[in-house]
Formats: C-alpha cells, structure tokens, sequence
C-alpha cells in the first residue's frame, strides 16, 4: 500500500513523463488484452482460467502463534461469494528464523491452510511477502540474520509506514539481498524448500517470489528512473534465479513477478524477460492519493494511465497478468461506487484474474465485517465470471447495471464453468450454439457454478442473468 511520500516523490516526474506518457499510450492499444495471453490450466493447450479472489493473511502473529488468525472459515466463505482464489501471505522469517534451520512447525501450518483451500476449490498463490524488507525495521519478510545495513540510519514513521521503504538503511538492505551470493543462495535455498514441500498440494496454483520489492536510489536518480533501473538490473536477474530454484524441484506451478509498486504511478516497468514458460506478470493496483485518505477523482485519468503502463510489459514479452493486490481503505467515500466500477472494468479486460486485499473480519482494509458481510462497495467484487473456458474466448463482458454476463467462446475439449455469487431470486443462463448445461437456473441463496459441455469448433455463446421472481399479489 502506498503513501503520502511516494506521491510527493513521484508527482512532479509523472505529471511530465510517465503518466503523459501512459495517457498517450491508451490511444494506442484501444483493446488492451490485445497481445496478452491468458492463463491456462496445461501449459497454453488447456482451459482459459479466470481467478477471483483474495489476500488472505496473518501479519500480527509469530512463532508458535504465526497464521493462527486464518481459519477454515476464510477458505468456506470465499467459495460461498464464489471466489476461487487466495494469494497467501508467507513470511521467510517464521519459515527461516536461523540460517538454515527452516520450521517445521510454519510447514505444517502453511500446509493446513492448503487443505482447507483444496476443501472448498479455492485455488492458492503462495507469496513470499515483505513489507519494509523485514523484522529488522519493525515489519514482516526478511530474517534480521539476511539483513546487512552498513550502519546506515533507519527512522520509523508510524503514521506513514512506505515512506520507510525510503530509509537508507532499508535501501541498502535490498542492495545486500540483491548482489550478496550468500543472500543470494540463501533466498533460493528458501524457495526451494517452499516448492519441494508444496509443489504436489493440489490446492498451489504457483508461487509469488517477492511481494512489492523496492530497492537503492542513486545520488541524483528521480524514482521512476531508479525503478526502472532497480528491476532492469536487479529484479530480472534475482526472478531468473529464483525461478531455477523453484524449477528444481516443481516444473509445473505458474511463477508470479512483480515489478517495484512505481508501475502504480502510470510508469511502464523496467523488467526484462524472466525466461520460464510459465511465467506470471503480477503488479499491483493502488493510487497514492486514495492509499493517502482521498477519494475516487475519475476525471483524474489514473485507471486509464495504470491500464496503459501496465499493460505494456506483458503485451511485450507474452505472459498473462494477474493483478496481486488492489482496493483501497476507505470504501465509503462518495466517488467509491464508481472506483469499483470502473476499476473492475478495466481489470476483467485485460488481467486473467485479481485478489483484493483482504479477506478479514473487520474493518479498514477488510472485505468483510465481523458477521461476515461485506463491506461498502466491496460486494461489487462477487459477480458472475468463467473460472475456467473450453475453448478459446471470443467475446466476454459483464454489466454491473443489469447483472447479465455473456461469453463467447469458440469450444474446445472440456467442459466449461460458470460461477455465480449468491443473490435472492438465482440465476437464468442461456445458451446458443451446440452446447448444453444441466440446469438452466441457478439456485439464489449460495454461489454456484453451472458447467457447459460443448461440441469442439461449435461458436458458444452463454448468457447469465439475474432470474426475476414475481412476487403473488
């Protein structure tokens, strides 16, 4: 999440270079899926997958209590709204608290979460997170025996905790993590421990090999330069390496990346390839100013230059993009209805999948509150959607006003779903085309999934809309 002094950083840049430069590049590609490949369930020849979900985490406990706060419960009411997906948040400091000497305990903890994931067909992204780099500065990620400062300063700020990202003895740290061999060594041995264990859990979609990582700016550097620097230079080596060390022992499971949280601003990432085929773009979608307190401005244009920038490196390099973390703070402001509208639209256009942060009982960040409803705005987010399409994809659009979502499709071998979140009165699908489903309603009181069958080369097109109960007079 970002902060007052990563707007204050970037604003001047941006408003000369990279967001001009994103606005201009939206009349460029007037459909921004164009170029970038969906994800798949079998390398490219399987079904198109489409995740919807959420972050589900544990950053207040440690030790023996570390995860304690995620339940079965999280894993049962995702799939009641008709979520699929969870990017779990692991912290390398409860898996590694000595070198070497890796926990037991966290696995089998870790590998509990995993069963009750696979329990409801929730489908899981494991995330090395950080935040801060780690326990050194006050936060979660990095043990504090990978953390090398140089002596450098470190100021806390507890009112705006990125800004520390901006600290230099946290800057130099990720130059440490970086360009040491033995952290180096150390950060793969760590992943390698993670896939050994998980690779075969039914529930492991893949594997996020570091959440928001940030790095050193230069004497004279503006920030968007420095992040574009920090992932040309350093982030593409380390996912390479990384991703060798999962590929030693777990050749299947998506790799997701990140680039630093600039792209947030309207920058285009520095990022070059990260050579495996099964790799994953997975930035995250947060604007500085409603991170700050302020609400949805649309005639800001920020949707529209994010959606312009980010889209560039996957349409360059030919990987699917599903988007880590979005959604603000506070989702009660006026202008928040149209942030979930029109921040839904673009993402369904040109993402295979997003998790909002976060699936908890409560308030803030929260998705939904202690009796399990959702928060303001945040119901926006259970819509009807295609988890996964036999064939390839012609057409596809949902509209909030109506509630009705229409796929076309071209069919392949398989079948075919369609996920519906709950909603009095159910749910009507039609279908055109040589296909058939076994129901042709939807029950109202629970998400459902209706599964299609079609004949292969058949054009398909479904219809999904809410079914009208007329009440007796």
């Amino acid at each position: 999440m970002y902060r007052r002094l990563l707007a204050a950083l970037v604003c001047t840049v941006l408003l000369s270079t990279g967001t001009a430069h994103a606005r201009a590049a939206v009349g460029d590609h007037r459909d921004p899926a164009a170029g970038i490949p969906r994800l798949t369930d079998d390398r490219g020849r399987g079904r198109v997958l489409t995740l919807r979900g959420w972050n589900v985490e544990d950053k207040a406990h440690r030790g023996e209590a570390a995860l304690s706060a995620i339940s079965e419960r999280h894993f049962r009411d995702l799939r009641a709204q008709g979520f699929n997906f969870a990017r779990l948040l692991v912290f390398w400091d409860d898996l590694e608290p000595r070198r070497g000497r890796y926990s037991e305990a966290y696995l089998r903890k870790i590998e509990r979460i995993l069963d009750w994931a696979h329990k409801y067909r929730v489908q899981v992204l494991i995330d090395a997170h950080q935040d801060v780099f780690g326990p050194a500065f006050g936060h979660r990620g990095i043990p504090e025996w990978a953390t090398r400062t140089d002596g450098l300063p470190f100021t806390a700020h507890p009112d705006d905790w990125f800004a520390e990202y901006f600290e230099p003895a946290v800057q130099r740290a990720f130059t440490h993590l970086y360009e040491d061999p033995d952290l180096r060594r150390a950060q793969a041995d760590m992943w390698r421990v993670l896939a050994a264990r998980f690779g075969d859990h039914p529930a492991v979609l893949g594997y996020d090999l570091i959440n928001e990582p940030m790095g050193e700016i230069a004497q004279d550097e503006d920030l968007p330069t420095a992040a574009r620097r920090i992932e040309r230079d350093q982030l593409t080596p380390l996912y390479n390496r990384l991703s060798d060390a999962v590929r030693s022992v777990d050749h299947d499971s998506w790799i997701f990346f990140e680039p630093t949280p600039i792209v947030g601003e309207g920058v285009p990432t520095g990022l070059g390839r990260v050579d495996d085929p099964r790799a994953v773009y997975a930035p995250h979608f947060y604007d500085t100013a409603m991170e700050a307190g302020a609400d949805y401005d649309p005639s800001a244009g920020w949707i529209e230059a994010y959606e312009a920038a980010v889209t560039v490196y996957p349409r360059q390099y030919r990987v699917p993009v599903v988007v880590g973390e979005w959604g603000p703070l506070n989702n009660s402001l006026p202008n928040m209805g149209r942030f979930y509208r029109d921040a839904l639209s673009s993402l369904n256009r040109y993402s295979s999948g997003w998790a909002g942060y976060v699936w908890c009982y409560g308030g803030g960040y929260c998705a939904v509150d202690a009796r399990g409803r959702f928060q303001a705005n945040k119901e926006r987010t259970a819509a009807p959607y295609a988890p996964a399409v036999a064939g390839r994809i012609t057409a596809e659009a949902y509209d909030p006003d109506s509630g009705a979502f229409r796929l076309s499709y071209r069919a392949g071998k398989g079948v075919t779903e369609i996920s519906v979140p709950p909603r009095a009165g159910g749910w009507r699908i039609r279908l055109t085309g040589a296909a058939r489903t076994a129901t042709s309603v939807l029950p109202g009181g629970r998400s459902a999934v209706a599964r299609v069958t079609a004949r292969p080369g058949a054009h398909v097109t479904v219809v999904v809309t809410p079914r009208v109960t007329l009440r007796k007079s």
